[in-house]
C-alpha cells in the first residue's frame, strides 16, 4: 500500500491469494479471496500481509464517501466478506475493474471508477448503520435491509430529474409516510439525501479534467437539476464555492478518481 503523506486517500485493499489478515474489534480476522478491507496508510497495523499474499489496492479520494472523517475511521479494518449483501456486489466489480487494464485510463473507464466510488459510498453508509445498530430487533434490522436497496437504487436512478420519494415508494412497495421514517432513522430525509448524492456526482464530474468542454448547467441538467440557478446556489451552500470555480481548482491539477494499484507481499 502506497504511502500517503497528505491524508487525502482511503484505500480499499481486496485479497487475491493468500494470507492476509485485519485487526478488528481487538481480534485477528482472517481475509477469504476477494474478501475487502477499507485501510489508511497511516494505520498499517491494522492489516497483516504474509509472504505469499497478493492484494489489490483501490485508491480513492476520502471526500468522495460523503461521511465524516470520524465514520471513515470506524470502518478502518473492517472484514467485507466477498459472498454475501453489498460486499458481494462490490467484490465483483472491483475485480472486474482491476482486471480489465484497457478501461484505466479510458471514458468508459472514468464512467465504471464513478461506479465503483458510489458502491463504495454505500457500503460504508451500510458498515455504519451495521454498527450503530448493534444487536437490533428483527424489524429493525428488515428496516435497515430495505433502507440498504432504497440506497441502491437511488444510486442507479440519480441521473432521473423525475426520481421523488413517490416513485422511490413505489417501486419498493411501500408507502411514502414508511420511507420518510427509514430515512429519519438515519438521521436525514429521502430529499437531502438524493440532493447530496446529486451534488457528490456533479461534483465528481466537474472535477474531471476530461469534462473541461463540459458547461455547469449541462452536468447538472444531467444529473437530475432543473435549474441551473438553483444547483449552482445548493452546491455554493454545500461545498463553499460555486460549482464553476471548483471547475476552475479541479482543472489546475486533481487527482483521478480512482486508480488501483496491486502490491505483492
Amino acid at each position: 500500500m502506497p504511502d500517503d503523506g497528505a491524508g487525502e486517500f482511503l484505500y480499499v485493499g481486496m485479497n487475491v491469494r493468500g494470507s492476509v489478515a485485519t485487526t478488528w474489534a481487538g481480534n485477528k480476522v482472517f481475509l477469504e479471496p476477494s474478501d475487502v478491507v477499507f485501510c489508511d496508510p497511516a494505520r498499517r497495523h491494522f492489516l497483516q500481509l504474509g509472504e505469499d499474499c497478493q492484494m489489490t489496492f483501490f485508491r480513492i479520494p476520502r471526500c468522495y464517501l460523503g461521511v465524516s472523517e470520524s465514520d471513515l475511521d470506524r470502518v478502518l479494518g473492517v472484514p467485507v466478506r466477498h459472498g454475501e449483501g453489498m460486499g458481494a456486489l462490490v467484490s465483483d466489480f472491483l475485480s472486474a475493474l482491476a482486471a480489465e487494464a484497457e478501461f484505466h485510463r479510458s471514458p468508459i473507464g472514468d464512467r465504471l471508477a464513478r461506479s465503483a466510488v458510489d458502491l463504495l459510498a454505500v457500503l460504508v453508509m451500510e458498515l455504519l448503520q451495521t454498527e450503530a445498530g448493534g444487536e437490533t430487533s428483527g424489524a429493525s434490522k428488515a428496516g435497515s435491509e430495505m433502507l440498504s436497496r432504497i440506497r441502491i437504487f437511488v444510486e442507479e436512478h440519480l441521473m432521473e430529474p423525475d426520481l421523488s420519494p413517490e416513485s422511490i415508494a413505489r417501486a419498493h412497495h411501500i408507502s411514502v409516510r414508511y420511507l420518510h421514517k427509514l430515512f429519519q432513522n438515519d438521521g436525514t430525509s429521502v430529499s437531502q439525501w438524493v440532493r447530496q448524492r446529486r451534488l457528490d456526482s456533479c461534483r465528481r464530474e466537474l472535477g474531471r479534467t476530461s469534462n473541461r468542454g463540459t458547461t455547469v448547467a449541462a452536468v447538472a441538467h444531467r444529473w437530475g437539476f432543473n435549474s441551473a440557478s438553483h444547483f449552482s446556489r445548493t452546491f455554493r451552500d454545500a461545498y463553499g464555492m460555486s460549482p464553476s470555480e471548483w471547475q476552475a481548482v479541479a482543472a489546475s491539477g486533481v487527482d483521478s478518481t480512482l486508480t488501483n494499484e496491486r502490491a505483492d507481499g
